[in-house]
């Protein structure tokens, strides 16, 4: 080979690796450490935290409790009044009318709290059987009458004309309608020569004063 053929080879390799010294590097276009690195964005953080709402506070229903029970007070001035007894009373009869033997019941509320007195008395003739018939009709215990302390109501009791058939007593034991099984001791009252007819005997329910008691 002459040489100016061989300078010329020498000449294109110098020249080949000039080329390849200024040609991007591996790293570089694989985004090595050479290259520039993409700075990663921060995910947003949390924003401000919603305040809760307070529960609205409930409405208190007349007759219920917060509960919702039946607790508590009511609109009804009678729902914790309870039926009278003999436990509650004081008991007295005095004669009315001697042709028809009658006589008017009367019993007072001797308590610190009112009670309801309910339907007709229960009414017994000294020692004999049976006891008084009911007269008239009585209201229920959501309107019967209501003895505050101190207060009365009456009854008209009826032992019936001389018919013979009969037979005299001389006093006569209550006791009250207290739509239970409680056990009551029977008030006693003196009703001399009273007649006791097997028909025609009957007792009024309790009325708020002596003349309805009288006139039914």
């Amino acid at each position: 080979m002459s040489t100016v053929r061989r300078a010329a080879v020498v000449l294109a390799a110098v020249a080949a690796l000039g080329l390849t010294a200024c040609g991007p590097s591996d790293d570089d276009a694989k985004g090595g450490p050479g290259g520039a690195t993409a700075t990663p964005t921060k995910p947003a953080g949390p924003g401000p935290s919603a305040t809760p709402s307070k529960p609205a506070k409930p409405v208190a229903t007349p007759g219920k409790g917060s509960s919702g029970g039946s607790g508590g007070s009511s609109s009804d001035p009678d729902y914790d009044v309870f039926p009278c007894s003999t436990h509650d009373l004081k008991f007295t009869a005095s004669l009315a009318e001697p042709t028809t033997s009658s006589y008017l019941l009367k019993i007072t509320n001797k308590g610190s709290k009112a009670c309801k007195a309910l339907g007709h008395p229960s009414v017994t003739f000294g020692d004999l059987d049976g006891q008084a018939t009911q007269r008239g009709a009585a209201p229920g215990i959501e309107h019967a009458l209501r003895l505050e302390p101190g207060k009365s109501a009456y009854a008209g009791l009826m032992g019936g004309v001389k018919d013979g058939k009969g037979k005299t007593v001389n006093s006569i034991a209550m006791t009250m309608d207290t739509e239970s099984d409680l056990t009551q001791t029977p008030l006693k009252a003196a009703t001399p020569g009273l007649y006791v007819s097997p028909d025609k005997n009957s007792v009024t329910a309790w009325m708020s004063n002596a003349e309805d008691a009288l006139s039914l």
